[in-house]
């Protein structure tokens, strides 16, 4: 098996069509070599608990309604081609994702990390979930074969959050500044949402290798 280490943001539009060009190479390739790790990489650190009202944040960050409209219009065109749902009417806020990157992890420890950061996706994109909200994360949880109840009383305490942003800090720390970004072997480094043929290129070539 090759290390496919994933940096990604759960609230990351473009992480979310990566994991489908991804998902969809290696449905064709059952063979592929990968095992997969995800890692934490929040777009807001700073973004408080409770999160923001999403129109405020997307016109704050591309400089009003017109940006924020131009901006989502790639995204909308890439999810499509990707053949995955983006519901942007849906959301009304931006979370902050500490809380769901903590759920990440500890799927990790469960080897539940993929369904976990599927469900997470689904529910934010598609079903406009505040993927922020306890309830929210304990429901995905359960969703994903994890013990939700454990998960519930994990989440009320600060276990981990330490962890999850020094984590998020080193990775800034050694160059990465957006997501998504996928590591092959600890060596080969790519940058952005690749769609299917990419990623069915890479496994190919691996295989040659091997």
């Amino acid at each position: 098996m090759i290390r496919l280490d994933i940096f990604s943001d759960p609230i990351c539009p473009w992480c979310y069509i990566g994991k489908a060009g991804l998902d969809a190479a290696m449905e064709a390739r059952p063979e592929h070599p990968f095992a997969i790790e995800w890692h934490p990489f929040m777009l807001n650190p700073d973004m408080p608990p409770g999160g923001m009202d999403r129109a405020d944040y997307l016109e704050a960050k591309f400089g009003g309604k017109e940006g924020a409209v131009k901006a989502m219009l790639p995204v909308q065109q890439a999810a499509e081609a990707a053949g995955i749902a983006i519901d942007f009417a849906k959301q009304t806020r931006v979370p902050s994702t500490l809380d769901a990157h903590r759920l990440i992890h500890w799927a990790g420890l469960e080897g539940r990390q993929n369904a976990v950061v599927s469900g997470l996706f689904r529910a934010y994109f598609a079903d406009g979930a505040d993927i922020g909200a306890h309830d929210v994360l304990t429901r995905i949880a359960g969703a994903s074969g994890l013990d939700a109840a454990m998960i519930g009383r994990l989440l009320e305490g600060d276990g981990d959050v330490a962890e999850i942003r020094a984590r998020d800090a080193e990775i800034r720390a050694r160059g990465l500044r957006g997501v998504p970004a996928f590591i092959i072997a600890g060596q080969h480094v790519l940058h952005g949402a690749q769609p299917k043929e990419v990623w069915l290129q890479v496994i190919d070539d691996l295989a040659g290798q091997a």
